[in-house]
């Protein structure tokens, strides 16, 4: 396999995975908004030989497709599903012995590979880089493909290491040029307890950043790995080739990347990161986040940087969702125990919306038809790794036939059937959610519902438009977004006590004319003809502009013994005025970039 992204780079190119573009283009926006357009397309990986402003060259869209990343991944692929299938379940290897030898021996190339020669890198200035803007709102250039390392301070050693994937701002805000950038995680993140065991001992936290490599070490990163699975064993696993590394000054480098940037974090020390456009579709805004202090930087003599563009779902990390499952498989059936299926749902943004299918084997001789083990699996969702961020959990258990998560409109479908609004609604208040999330109450700060149906259907779903959906005064447009869940347009949004008392309007209006026992979802939005022209823009509208514990209202809705029910549940959808910005792309620079896909352009069709 490959030792660097060079040798990938060429091997892709000579089996028709790969473009160059030898014409120069700009790293402010230019290079995002071909890689854009280039993904949406389905199109080949693109080198950008000639970048303005840097001797560097910078890859993008190497992830592009799942088949692409197969064949990057051809020669390792199956053994490393199996030995993470052997992590998960290490009885297979007791009772396949002579089956899995050949799993015995990739894991050789598990274990690092601490090296005494000079890597051959040459130590250059931050500002050398290609310095890549994505969108036209974003604080600065970013790094978005980074291999962030860190130790535990408290147990040093690359055994007990973590490596993660989060973006560093480059320049802007009050970022001191060559010598400081932003460090942007999340709270659930491994760096994160690292720093907190450096900041305990009073000490700064030593941080290496690889970008390039084998491709195998950029998807380690961000890999969610069976526990006592080191994501450096796994780099080495995939890559076909044990992950080669030594200090310097104190710091890991990697032998094998293109460019290492190594740095401290000092305890207490932050600095406004951001805005940055993200994988959301809105822009995440700018927050305080640690600040990385520049020790060195080292780039090899022919390096590559690689680098994606993140927006509203699909884009190239849907494509890295789709790897990680192929390779993980039954991962999380391992984990939670019962769990059939768990769905994150990308158009919505990954994060706020989950689809599960789970067990439902309690009161088996009470012949009782509703969610009760189906309940303590959701909790085990909602508490295990990047699960946590979800604010929206739909969860069933089969009965009558096979459900795919995967078929959002069929497994919808089944669940509005079945629900008991009364009964199925579970909400969790004042929680964590994801950092990119603006929907809630503060950053990082929100709530979840769990909606868990389960039992024989209880109503036929309307297939039209119900007549008293638009009754209400100020509510217009109503328009049927699948079947059993209606959209309607609301007025622009005010504030909460205002919108609370719209919705008890709507809610009032629709109740006297005598419910809609149809239809037990209603969303109230902007624009009804976007959000229901595709299923796409139902959920991403739907799901990332609400937040369970305030924007859920309900026909006819009362509190028992502090559980809240309705009869039909409404979802208030409106841009907020604490909502981030959606991203839009630059015209002009849209117009700019034709000159690539026009009939005399590298990237034409």
């Amino acid at each position: 396999m490959y030792q660097n992204m060079k040798e990938c780079v060429e091997d892709l190119e000579a089996n028709g995975h790969l473009v160059r573009i030898t014409e120069e283009v700009d790293p402010y926006l230019e290079m995002a908004a071909v890689h854009l357009r280039v993904y949406e397309a389905g199109g080949p990986a693109v080198l950008f030989e000639n970048v303005k402003g840097s001797n560097y060259q910078a890859l993008s869209n190497l992830f592009g497709t799942v088949e692409r990343s197969r064949f990057i991944f051809r020669r390792t692929w199956d053994r490393t599903q199996n030995v993470v299938a052997l992590r998960n379940d290490p009885m297979k290897a007791l009772k396949h012995p002579f089956r899995n030898i050949q799993s015995g021996l990739a894991a050789v190339n598990a274990l690092p590979s601490k090296k005494k020669q000079n890597p051959g890198f040459q130590e250059i200035q931050l500002t050398d880089l290609p310095f890549i803007q994505h969108w036209p709102g974003d604080g600065g250039a970013f790094i978005t493909l980074p291999q962030v390392y860190t130790e535990d301070p408290d147990n040093p050693g690359i055994m007990n290491s973590n490596l993660g994937m989060y973006r560093i701002q480059l320049n802007g805000n009050d970022y001191r040029l060559n010598e400081e950038a932003g460090l942007h995680y999340q709270i659930h993140r491994g760096i994160g307890i690292h720093q907190e065991k450096a900041v305990r001992r009073g000490e700064p936290l030593k941080v290496s950043i690889f970008i390039g490599g084998p491709p195998a070490h950029t998807l380690s990163a961000v890999m969610p790995l069976p526990e006592g699975l080191p994501e450096m064993t796994f780099a080495g696993l995939l890559s076909g080739r044990r992950f080669r590394y030594s200090y310097i000054d104190g710091y890991c480098i990697s032998h094998d990347a293109d460019f290492v940037i190594t740095g401290e974090v000092y305890p207490g020390e932050t600095k406004p990161e951001g805005p940055f456009g993200d994988h959301l579709g809105y822009y995440s805004l700018t927050h305080e986040f640690p600040v990385l202090h520049i020790h060195k930087v080292y780039a090899k003599q022919d390096a590559i940087l690689p680098f994606t563009v993140v927006g509203r779902p699909p884009q190239e990390d849907t494509t890295f969702g789709e790897i990680i499952h192929e390779i993980t498989g039954d991962a999380v059936k391992q984990e939670i125990p019962g769990v059939k299926e768990v769905h994150a749902v990308d158009a919505a943004g990954v994060h706020p919306l989950l689809f599960a299918i789970g067990s439902e084997r309690y009161l088996p001789f009470e012949n009782v038809q509703q969610p009760t083990e189906l309940l303590t699996i959701a909790n085990r969702i909602l508490g295990t790794g990047q699960l946590s961020l979800a604010k929206y959990l739909f969860i069933t258990a089969e009965l009558e036939r096979d459900l795919d998560t995967h078929d959002e409109v069929d497994f919808l479908t089944y669940i509005l059937e079945r629900i008991d609004l009364h009964r199925d609604l579970h909400f969790q208040t004042k929680t964590t959610i994801d950092t990119l999330d603006y929907s809630g109450e503060a950053l990082n700060r929100g709530s979840k519902v769990i909606i868990a149906a389960y039992g024989d259907k209880k109503r036929e779903l309307c297939t039209q438009v119900p007549a008293v959906a638009a009754e209400a005064e100020g509510f217009s447009s109503p328009s049927l977004i699948m079947p059993g869940a209606v959209a309607v347009e609301g007025p622009a949004y005010s504030d909460e006590e205002t919108a609370a008392a719209e919705c008890r309007r709507l809610a009032e209006a629709v109740e006297a004319e005598g419910g809609l026992p149809s239809s037990p979802l209603i969303v109230i939005c902007d624009d009804s003809t976007f959000l229901t022209a595709s299923l796409r823009n139902f959920l991403w509208a739907a799901f990332t502009r609400s937040n369970p514990s305030h924007d859920i209202h309900g026909v006819n809705s009362f509190y028992e013994n502090k559980h809240w029910g309705c009869d039909t549940m409404i979802i208030d959808a409106r841009i907020k005025p604490h909502h981030a910005p959606p991203l839009i792309p630059d015209p002009d620079v849209e117009h700019r970039i034709e000159r690539f896909f026009n009939e005399d352009g590298q990237l034409k069709k």
